[in-house]
Parts: C-alpha cells; structure tokens; sequence
C-alpha cells in the first residue's frame, strides 16, 4: 500500500502574480485595450478579498474581460502566449515557504503527482526552477478537472490512501470527496469550504504539519483546542 498526495499547480504550488500579470498584459495585446489593466486589477482585488464570484486568479482576469467584450477565443489565445512565458522574468513564479524541504520529506513516504488544467508550456522548466522538479515524481497536465481528476484519484486509491491538495473546491477537492479520498483547501476561499474539506487554511505552509501527520512522515501533535488556529481539520 503506498499513500498518494495530488498537488494543483497554479493557485496552489506555484504562487505570485507574475502569470496572472502576463495573462493581462496579453489580453491587452490581443484587444488593443490598455484600460484592460485597470479593470482587471479591479476584479483582482476583489477576488483576493473574497469579494467576487471568480474561481480563481485567472477567472477573475476572464470576468474582467468578459465583461469589456472579450471573445473566449482571444482570451483562449492570450491565455496560451502567457504561459509561454512562465517562470521566465516577464511571469516570474515563486514557490510556498518551505515547499523544498516539506516535499522532501513528503516523497520519502508517498508518491508526489502533480495535476493541473494548465498545458505542458514550459512546466519542466518552472518546476526546476522553483527546485521541485526532482520532488514531484509524476506531472498530468490539461486534466480538464474537475471531470478529469477522477480517473487520477480512482487509479491512486488502488494503491492506497489519497490526499488532494488545491486551491478551488471544484475542480480540485470535490472529485476526490466523490471517491472517498482525503482533501486539503488553500487559498482565499478556504472557510467558505472548510466544512466539506479534510484539512483547510489561508496558504500551503499552514498545512504542511497535517500533511504531514497525514502521509505519516510525523505523529500526531496533542489536540488543539477547538477555536484556536487558523487551520481546519475534520478527521473521517
């Protein structure tokens, strides 16, 4: 039996507003509508102040331009050129505090995969840049989760207990809770979801200790009294 932990990559592995920056700067190539920045800034702060319906940093970017007039198809293609460019200057990606060491010790005891929307547009080389490349043991991109986390999930739970990690309930969590498997919430809309969610919290590190009891690389700490941290954790 081998546990498997499921990571997303934007939103949840790979942090900073780089992409999301190049995505804009993109679409107003694409339109030719420079007041495109100020709007989508807007929508930004909006979502990152819980504030919006958007899913994600992205969907707020796509509202924004949705709501200018922009077809899907020059989203679609603003969307592709921006990630041409990710991990280099013009869309600089950082990684979680800690996320080398805690993945270290994370892949001594399960097997680390990797699974996002995104295309394969220069993943390699953004994850050797963030030095996790080496960590993460598998790597699945265009999934089309949520539908397309399912068979992941399904296969992993073959082997043994499954953890997965992302930032949007949807697409990254809800599939897994379907199957049984294990969950774990970050980003701006972790209590709004904490409830249906195994783990939860504001950001990855913050959950590094339950992941950890989790795979099994430490034991338990002593209970925390309910009310008191700012992480969520509902054992099955």
């Amino acid at each position: 039996m081998s546990r498997t932990v499921i990571f997303d990559f934007d939103g949840t592995l790979a942090l900073g507003r780089g992409p999301i920056d190049a995505y804009v700067s993109e679409v107003i190539a694409t339109t030719g509508e420079a007041a495109f920045a100020a709007e989508a800034n807007d929508m930004l702060g909006q979502f990152e102040a819980g504030l919006s319906t958007a899913i994600d940093a992205y969907d707020a970017v796509r509202q924004a331009a949705v709501a200018r007039g922009v077809t899907a198809e020059a989203l679609e293609l603003a969307y592709r050129r921006s990630r041409e460019a990710l991990g280099t200057d013009d869309a600089l990606v950082e990684g979680p505090d800690g996320v080398v060491p805690f993945l270290e010790r994370l892949g001594q005891v399960a097997d680390v995969i990797l699974a996002t929307n995104a295309p394969a547009t220069r993943l390699v080389e953004t994850l050797t840049a963030m030095g996790i490349d080496r960590l993460v043991h598998a790597h699945h991109t265009s999934v089309g989760k949520p539908e397309g986390l399912t068979a992941l999930v399904a296969g992993a739970l073959l082997r043994g207990p499954v953890l997965s990690v992302g930032d949007i309930y949807e697409n990254d969590l809800a599939p897994a809770v379907a199957l049984g498997a294990d969950t774990a919430l970050v980003g701006p809309a972790w209590k709004s979801f904490a409830a249906r969610t195994t783990m939860a919290a504001a950001t990855l590190p913050e959950l590094y200790p339950l992941i950890e009891v989790w795979a099994g690389v430490t034991t338990p700490a002593p209970p925390v009294p309910p009310g008191t941290g700012s992480t969520h954790e509902r054992h099955h």
